[in-house]
Parts: C-alpha cells; structure tokens; sequence
C-alpha cells in the first residue's frame, strides 16, 4: 500500500471539469484550514498606527505595515475603501507622487475592490489581488516586478493584464523583487527579477511579464504558493512541495546548495502531507496535515528553531516535543520565525529584537502576528491582518461574564449530576430549539431545572457557553460529542465549527474514528477532508484499531472509494 500523499477523489484521465471542482476543494479547504480564529489585535502595536486618530484606528478591517524599515502602511476599511500613509519609497504608496505623507491618502482606483491577498518586496513593490481575481501592482519596477513589461517606476495601482486577465487569481506573493500570482485552477505565473532562476522559467533573464511556470508543475494543481527574498515555494493538493530559485542557504530544502532554475520537488518531505508554507528571507517553514514544523535553509539567527546556527540544506522537525502547530509565520523581509498551537500558545524564534533565539521560545502573545509587531526587525506585518476592534465586542464580553452566573441566571440545567446556569431570553434569542421547548410550556409549566441525559456535561456545557460566546474550546474528541448536538438542534454554524476544531485534530490514530463520525453526522466537507487524510496515511491508518473496528459497510465504501483515486497502486 502506497503511503505517499496521493490526490484522493481524482482518477488519472478525469475530465477538465472534474479537474476544477477538485482543485477548488482543495483550494477551499486549504483555505478554511489555515483561516485563523479571529482575535483580538491591536494595530496600535505597529508604531506607525499611531499617526492615526481613534476614529481612523476604528474604521479598518485589515491592513498591512511593509517597507525596508516598516515604515508604510495600507489599510482597507469597513467601507471598503483603500488609504496608504507613510514614507512612499519607491512610489510604494502608489499616490501618483513621491510625497511622504503622515495623512491617510484614499487610494480611488482600489476603492471598492475587496483586497483579499496582498504581497510586498523589498524595492519595496507592492502586489495585491481582488475576490474578482484580479492583481494590480506599484512600486517599486527596476526589474520588471510589476508585471508590465517595462522597468518604469509605478507611481499608482494598474492591473496586471498579460496572461492573468482570463485568470481568477487567488493569492499573490513577492520576493525582493520578483513576484507570483496563484490562479483558481491551479496554475502559478511568475515574473520579475530572475538571477537566480526565482521566477521558474529555466533560464536567469528577467521576466518582464507574468509567464506560467510550468516544467514539473504542468500537471500540478498548486494550492499555496511562498516567496523568499530570491526564492519561491509552492504547495499542491497532494501536499507535496516544490521549490526553485537560489538555494545557497539550502532555503528550497534540497539536500544542496545549487540553485534550480524551473521547480523542483522537495523529496525530503515524501511521505508527509503538507498544508501551508512560508518563507524568511533565506529559510522555509512547512506545516504537515498532522500539524508537524519541518524548517530548513539559513540559520545565522536561529530561525530555523534547531537549537545551533547551522545551515540546514534538507528539512528537519522542530518543536517535536510540543502540542499540534496550527499556523506558522514568517516574512522574506526578516529572519524571524512564529508559530501557533492548538492549544494557542505562540512561540517565536530567530532573529527577535536584535538577539538570536535559536529555540522556539514561549510568548504571552495570543497570535503571531504581534510576534511581528514587536521583535522583527523591521517591524512589518507577515500577512493582510484582518482587524477585530474591543468597542465591537463589548456586549458579546458582557455576555460571556455572565455565562453560567448563579446571581443572574433563571434557569438551570443538570447535566451529569453538575448544576449549569443561564438566562432564559439569551437561549431563546440564539437558539430555535430553545425557542419552541420554552414556547410549548411557559409561565407556570416551565421548571427552574431541565435535566440532561442525551448529552455528556462538557458537551452540553460547551454548547451553552457557545450560544453565549460565539465561540467553542473542546478538544477534537469532545468535539464530535458536540458536533452531534449540534446536528440534532439543527445549529449549522456551531456544526461548521465543530467540523474545523476535528479538522485540527484529525491524527493517525483517529482518523476512521471521525471519517465514521462526519458520514454518521452528514458532514460532507469533513468526510472529504478525513477521507483525504486517511488516503495520505493509508499505510498508518489501516494498522490502527478504529481501522478494524469500522462496520462493514463503511469500510467498503471507503475501499472503493479509495482504490478509485489509486491509492492502493504501488
């Protein structure tokens, strides 16, 4: 049996139409698992926020700090609308001058656009693309990074037409100056400064317009893509990654230091099943479905989280002895590394403030993006922040204090023998299973105890601190106990969210426990994703107990369903 990561769903010889629908899947569910849980972010962090007045500080929902000494920044409002401010190098601001300005300037031709990805270089050249899948660029153009055939500096945002305007692109990143763009259907276009081979085409001449990289990425369907300072990086739907451009650091994770002028894959890595990836300035982190951290490439501050300022030409596990990893972060404009785990604790190592932290080292911080804000040099932001303001959430917090509030609550519930107390009107405003029961016996008939006995406590206590909360803290077993309820009582929100928490947590050793669970519970998305798990791991998964244990018809199906995509081929 095969143990590689396979592409399960998808035959050899499917139809172009097959193709698409499974890419997108892919694509969403890459998308939905790297989507990070909203927290509470303070732009105030990043020094040069403090220009702005509160009521500008209120109104952004995202923003980005770049530059070579992060001092420029972009922000999108709830409105919609696109304002820059800051030191304007290179016309990175795109103001139509080279003015600095400590003044919010709106960005007319951006207005309106709904930014969802945006990249920087060093020049510094800024790239971004639409929900329309469109790309626009400025900045920064000595070698051709803007993509528009010419090395004239781009003092306002112009779309990117040659070869991406029939495309819907999805994500874009940049190099020092290069740049790439990932389109829906799975194909990566490249162009810009090429010295090194960076931009894929099998030769160093610059590339003055976006040009797809193909070679061994052909017949790949790329799902995330990845820029070093003059490196590049891509991840496709079976997980396998490649990498091309220089590598005198090892930063493509090799087991050399040639550089590679057209992709190539990073064998090292066979048998893993990679989800996300993201570069330093010459290093690569990579997280795996099983939330593993292989890192390789420089190493002179530590950044590579190793434990010594060595080197690393092939990829090597780090953080072994801590729980799951659930994101990792770093930016090709500094050489500094972060990560999330499950349980929300954030690490960050390699060049922080001036030291060298050569070991993943605990924070108190609560996202890695203010690992970026305060000890990265500069003090750039690693991705498009998306902002959540404390003034939007104050009755959501007064709710959570008084979940489960003997002094305030008028009703309880007992679950398991424990006592949980609530408020009549919050469960019958959130919730329509609540509704109806206190509809059918209120007043008189209605008891100041509901007894419980369909439901494990921590189950029952979670989903009333959710209609509370808006949000659930379980572990991925207990989760399934919930993602039942919630099918139950009919709570699609609270079963999408369920289905992330077990996505998660999905390992070897309970990966047909919950394929066996999303079937029983219909949840489709997750049946896929455990379905696609289980595939990448055949080897492992068919040795464990929940394997055997499965009922036979199940495990038929998933038998058919498996040796369809080819995953018992040798």
């Amino acid at each position: 049996m095969a143990s590689a990561p396979l592409a399960p769903g998808l035959p050899r010889g499917a139809s172009e139409g097959l193709r698409k629908h499974h890419l997108q899947k892919c694509q969403l569910s890459y998308r939905n698992y790297m989507k990070p849980n909203i927290v509470m972010v303070d732009v105030g962090k990043w020094p040069i926020f403090t220009l702005l007045s509160p009521q500008e500080i209120a109104s952004i929902r995202k923003a980005c700090v770049f530059g070579t000494s992060a001092n420029e920044a972009i922000y999108i409002t709830h409105n919609d609308e696109v304002f820059v401010f800051g030191l304007n190098c290179s016309n990175c601001l795109g103001t139509g001058d080279n003015q600095s300005t400590i003044v919010p300037k709106k960005l007319e031709a951006l207005c309106g656009k709904k930014i969802n990805s945006l990249s920087y270089g060093s020049g510094p050249h800024v790239l971004l693309s639409t929900e329309d899948g469109e790309v626009y660029a400025w900045g920064h153009n000595g070698y051709s990074q803007l993509g528009n055939g010419t090395t004239n500096q781009g003092i306002t945002p112009i779309q990117v037409c040659t070869n991406l305007l029939i495309k819907r692109v999805i994500e874009v990143a940049c190099g020092s100056h290069h740049s790439m763009a990932l389109s829906s259907d799975g194909d990566v276009y490249a162009w810009g400064y090429n010295n090194c081979g960076q931009v894929g085409s099998g030769s160093t001449a610059n590339q003055p317009t976006p040009r797809k990289v193909s070679n061994c990425l052909q017949t790949k369907m790329v799902v995330s893509i990845a820029c070093g300072q003059t490196s590049s990086m891509a991840v496709i739907d079976n997980g396998e990654v490649y990498g091309w451009g220089y590598n005198g650091n090892g930063q493509l994770g090799l087991g050399n230091n040639g550089n590679q002028l057209t992709p190539c894959r990073v064998a090292a890595l066979h048998g893993v099943c990679v989800l996300q990836i993201t570069c330093g300035y010459a290093h690569t982190l990579a997280l795996t479905d099983e939330g593993l951290l292989y890192s390789w490439g420089a190493n002179t501050y530590g950044q590579l989280g190793t434990g010594n300022k060595s080197n690393q030409l092939s990829p090597a596990q780090i953080m072994v002895e801590k729980e799951r990893v659930v994101e990792i972060a770093a930016c090709h404009s500094s050489h500094t590394s972060a990560a999330k785990t499950q349980g929300g604790q954030v690490y960050m190592w390699g060049q922080c403030r001036g030291q060298s932290v050569v070991v993943p080292h605990l924070t108190h911080f609560t996202c890695t993006d203010d690992v970026f804000a305060c000890f990265s040099t500069p003090a750039v932001m690693w991705r498009l922040l998306s902002v959540e303001h404390e003034d939007s959430l104050t009755v959501a917090e007064s709710l959570k204090k008084e979940f489960d509030s003997p002094e305030t609550s008028d009703l309880k519930f007992r679950v398991d023998g424990k006592y949980i107390h609530v408020h009549k009107a919050v469960l019958k405003i959130r919730c329509e299973h609540f509704r109806t029961m206190f509809q059918s016996y209120w007043n008189e008939d209605m008891k100041e105890v509901i007894e419980i006995d369909q439901f494990s406590y921590p189950v029952y206590r979670a989903f009333l601190e959710y209609l509370y909360t808006d949000s659930v803290d379980l572990p991925p077993e207990d989760a399934i106990g919930l993602l039942d309820l919630a099918t139950s009582y009919c709570e699609n929100r609270l079963k999408k969210l369920c289905q992330h928490i077990i996505k998660r947590g999905i390992t070897v050793e309970n990966a047909f426990s919950l394929l066996s669970a999303a079937v029983r519970y219909d949840a489709e998305d997750l049946e896929e994703f455990c379905f696609k798990f289980c595939v990448n791991h055949l080897t492992e998964v068919t040795q464990t107990t929940a394997f055997w244990q499965m009922d036979g018809p199940l495990l038929k199906e998933f038998i058919a369903k498996a040796s369809k995509c080819g995953a018992f081929k040798n």
